[in-house]
């Protein structure tokens, strides 16, 4: 049995590591043809073009992870079935679980490495990829710091200081606008306690001004209501705040309680926190529902098992779309918002082991 449990484990490694080729080449293909005109158009040179699509791979690594595996367990162990050898197996008296159970354990490390991939080489290689993209492509000023916290921004004859951003709700907090004249003097200063987005313009509230006169003096004022068209729209400070895959784990815990000692909410940084650590284990949970179907399927064989494996990783991914936002949209707490839909795949998969092991 351990020389038939290595051959099954070698035989789907292989497969594996042939699939996630597969679809790496195809989405740098896919991603290639998209992104080359504007590349073009930048005048960006190859050497940046290759750093960016290299740059790539490890985030890209992760993202086709569970399809990869999921169709090699199924081509496995449905052309195992095609030819009979599960019959045999369970003839033998050889427990099916503790035949399929290598697959597993393989699969579990294959979530281990993938989830220190997620944490050591993706935050560097994706913002190497994103930097290259927003800044060298888009032309974006790199002049705006990363983040929602502690923002500093320089436009023409203005410096815009934002203690907190929150995109979400198109609102600024702790905001300080200085203004310049050509010598660089400040003209006049605003300190607002938030400044929220309305029709096209900010609209600043408890607003403390302070404005030079002709003589040099500043005169001080208090006002309940600003409104402000000059600064930069939402959209603009929301693009640049770094992407969750930026950020590793330790990363992303330390900025979201951050976030909460300033009084400021979190809840966004919770979700992406938690779904770092429920994402890297799906390809265990699929595998777990895919080889049962692999060896349920009767008729259509192989073809039908992966068309059907695909659709379940299509709609796993769609669940956690809907639960993410459910965990976003506060209908849901962060951290069943991202371990619920594993848990129900989870208990469909070992329901599919136990029916086949009848």
């Amino acid at each position: 049995m351990k020389i038939y449990s290595a051959y099954l484990t070698k035989e789907y490694m292989k497969l594996v590591i042939f699939n996630e080729g597969v679809f790496i080449f195809l989405y740098l293909i896919t991603d290639f043809i998209q992104k080359i005109p504007d590349f073009i158009e930048a005048h960006i040179s190859a050497g940046r073009v290759w750093v960016y699509f290299l740059s790539n791979i490890p985030l890209i690594i992760t993202i086709m992870m569970p399809p990869a595996a999921l169709i090699a367990a199924i081509i496995l162990f449905s052309a195992m079935a095609r030819k009979n050898e599960i019959t045999a197996i369970k003839a033998s008296g050889v427990n099916l679980l503790r035949f399929i159970r290598p697959v597993l354990i393989a699969t579990f490390f294959i979530c281990l490495g993938i989830f220190l991939l997620s944490e050591v080489v993706v935050p560097y290689a994706s913002s190497k990829a994103n930097q290259i993209w927003k800044i060298d492509v888009k032309k974006e000023d790199p002049s705006l710091f990363y983040g929602s916290n502690q923002i500093w921004y320089k436009k023409d004859n203005c410096i815009y200081w934002i203690k907190h951003f929150d995109g979400k709700k198109m609102l600024m907090e702790g905001v300080v606008l200085y203004f310049f004249d050509n010598h660089f003097q400040v003209v006049k200063k605003l300190e607002a306690e938030k400044a929220v987005w309305k029709n096209g313009k900010w609209k600043l509230e408890k607003v403390f001004m302070q404005e030079r006169q002709a003589d040099g003096h500043y005169r001080s004022s208090q006002i309940d209501f600003f409104d402000l068209e000059s600064i930069e729209s939402p959209a603009l400070f929301k693009k640049r705040a770094k992407k969750p895959e930026e950020l590793s784990y330790w990363q992303l815990e330390r900025y979201a309680r951050q976030v909460k000692e300033e009084g400021y909410d979190n809840r966004a940084y919770l979700v992406d926190l938690y779904f770092k650590t429920a994402v890297p284990f799906i390809s265990f949970i699929i595998v777990l529902v895919g080889i049962p179907l692999a060896l349920l399927i009767r008729k259509g064989g192989t073809p039908l098992a992966i068309t059907l494996g695909i659709g379940i990783c299509f709609l796993y991914f769609f669940a956690l779309r809907i639960l993410r936002s459910f965990g976003l949209s506060e209908a849901l707490p962060p951290i069943l918002a991202a371990w619920i839909g594993n848990f129900i795949f989870l208990f469909f998969g070992s329901y599919l082991v136990v029916h086949i092991r009848r």
